[in-house]
This record gives structure tokens, sequence and C-alpha cells, in this order.
């Protein structure tokens, strides 16, 4: 994955992109589910997260208690411990994240505690949230990080201005 010549692209689409996404919050065709669908198993045949990690390396996720407790017990240690390790609270939110960036757990483009990986890492580009239409603010986020979620929105745009009335 060659991941300037995504940023150039994401930069170059987003602008489009989120203009669709927008309209998508107003003008939500009937058989959405099925589009999103059908766009979502052709992205996941050209895009191989492992060849990426965009994610991991400029992203950070939300650390939940239950994935303290989880990723610190597979850790072998505290929760306070892994806290104060890795982690600190965000003072807009009060949420827990990544004090560095990439992610400390990212070992060659793969997770290294991907069994007990936070929930949010876990679903994220969260392509199979539903109503796929009540997380277009998160993909129009996930466009400049994420070439999944770039690829999907983009053939839903193609395909929603291309057969319906739009």
């Amino acid at each position: 994955m060659d991941l300037k010549k995504f940023r150039i692209t994401a930069s170059r689409k987003k602008k489009k992109l989120t203009e669709f996404l927008v309209k998508l919050d107003k003008i939500v065709p009937v058989d959405m589910p099925k589009l999103v669908a059908d766009a979502d198993a052709k992205t996941w045949k050209e895009v191989d997260c492992m060849q990426c990690a965009n994610c991991c390396k400029t992203m950070t996720p939300t650390f939940r208690k239950a994935d303290v407790s989880r990723i610190s017990k597979h850790l072998g240690m505290k929760p306070k411990e892994f806290i104060d390790k890795w982690l600190h609270k965000e003072e807009d939110t009060g949420d827990w994240v990544n004090n560095t960036q990439p992610c400390q757990f990212l070992k060659d483009n793969k997770c290294s505690i991907y069994e007990v990986r936070p929930a949010d890492c876990a679903e994220f580009p969260h392509h199979n949230k539903k109503p796929f239409d009540a997380y277009n603010q998160t993909f129009i986020d996930n466009l400049v990080y994420c070439p999944a979620t770039l690829q999907l929105v983009d053939r839903l745009k193609q395909r929603v201005e291309k057969e319906y009335e739009w």
C-alpha cells in the first residue's frame, strides 16, 4: 500500500465525498444496506489492512475500562500500570487514548495484541454499523485515514449518482 499516494488521492477526493455523505444524511436510497454490502465486499477484495495499517500509524483508539482490563491482564500488568505506561486522558473528552503514534502495539503492520485489541480497533473502520447513514460523520473523518473507507464511499457515490435520482 502506497500511503503517500493514498494521502494525495484522499486529499483530492475528500471534498466531493464529504458533500456526498452530507447529502446522504438527507436522501437515503431505500436499498442502502444492499448498496453498502455490495460496495464493502468489493472494497475488501482490494484493500489489505496488513499492507496499510495507516489507522494504527496515525490514529489512536479509545480505550474503555473493559479494554484496559482485558489488555493489561493479557500483558500480565495491573490496569493502573498499563494506563501509566501507555495512555493519557484527553482533556476535552475524558477518553483514554495512546500516548504515542504509531500505536505501541503495531509490529510489522500487525497488531501484537490482536486477540485482545480495544473494541474501537476491532470495530474499525465501522463499515458494518447500522444504519450506515447514521455514521456519515465517522466516515467523513476517516476518509483521510482509511483507504477502505475512501474506496467504499467513492464506490457508493458513483453507484448512487448513477442509479438514483440524486
